[in-house]
């Protein structure tokens, strides 16, 4: 009886933590029976909160999505290699239209030019068509002028002086019309025009840098000064060597040259004198005639 007293017989921490596992006991006893564990979850996926929440998730997985994907760049269709046309979706038997074309050494110039060579269906076109780049040329050609390019044996005819074109009005697009003389010399012809404050003789156009003599002769047949920039010549022989380099055309070495030229022989009667100075060539002489008096 003593021994079955001992056993029973507990000390007060003892006693405190089967006091707490009764308490514990019963508190679950008391949820099971009085909570009901069918009810709906608290969190209600429905609202606004929530939904707003997974369409941002769905965004960010298809940019995630979207940033593994090969990325594709825009390309020029004529150049399109064997391994470039399989990743493309292209059978190999249009690929080797499209490269029997080129062989030729033609172009495609347009997405119709591109099925038309290699056969490819509309739905690959539709998926590869907007990558497609064509040279600026192509995509942006320039406007053709209102003017009709004539060919070198038109302008080897010499107008009439009342149908030629006065060259102090001739515009850039006019002047172009002449075989040899494209958008550069025009322009260049034009500014040299505006510089001399309008031409004064035919001849002032071998100043112009880059025009070469036949050229010059195919303006000339179709264009003229009409209108001549009146000049207040020098004369040679009291002019400095600086007022002889203010001729267009002449620099002051040249300038000085030719002074030194007329001090040595005292005075200039004729401009072919001039022609035994090393540089002043006959047609650079025909020009400074222009600006220079005896």
């Amino acid at each position: 009886m003593s021994k079955l007293k001992s056993f029973f017989q507990f000390n007060k921490q003892q006693r405190t933590e089967i006091v707490l596992w009764i308490v514990l006991l019963a508190g679950s006893l008391s949820a099971y029976y009085f909570v009901d564990f069918g009810k709906n979850a608290t969190l209600d996926i429905a609202s606004v909160e929530v939904v707003t929440l997974q369409k941002e998730i769905d965004s960010l997985k298809k940019v995630a999505i979207e940033e593994r994907k090969p990325k594709r760049f825009p390309f020029n269709p004529n150049f399109i290699t064997d391994h470039k046309a399989y990743t493309l979706g292209m059978t190999p038997s249009e690929f080797d239209r499209l490269k029997a074309f080129r062989d030729k050494d033609q172009w495609i110039n347009s997405v119709a030019d591109f099925q038309k060579v290699t056969g490819v269906s509309d739905s690959v076109l539709a998926v590869i068509s907007p990558l497609f780049k064509f040279p600026d040329w192509v995509t942006n050609p320039k406007p053709k002028t209102n003017y009709i390019k004539n060919s070198y044996t038109d302008f080897d005819k010499e107008k009439s002086f009342s149908e030629k074109i006065d060259l102090n009005i001739a515009t850039e697009e006019e002047l172009q019309q002449v075989s040899g003389i494209g958008e550069a010399l025009s322009k260049r012809i034009v500014s040299y025009r505006d510089k001399l404050g309008g031409f004064s003789n035919d001849v002032q156009l071998q100043n112009v840098y880059g025009l070469r003599p036949d050229v010059i002769q195919r303006t000339l047949n179709w264009f003229t000064v009409k209108t001549p920039k009146k000049i207040n010549k020098i004369n040679i022989n009291t002019a400095s060597a600086s007022d002889i380099a203010t001729v267009p055309g002449i620099s002051f070495e040249l300038a000085k040259e030719i002074w030194e030229f007329r001090k040595l022989r005292e005075r200039i009667h004729d401009f072919s004198e001039l022609e035994k100075i090393e540089g002043l060539t006959a047609s650079k002489l025909e020009v400074i005639q222009l600006y220079l008096s005896l």
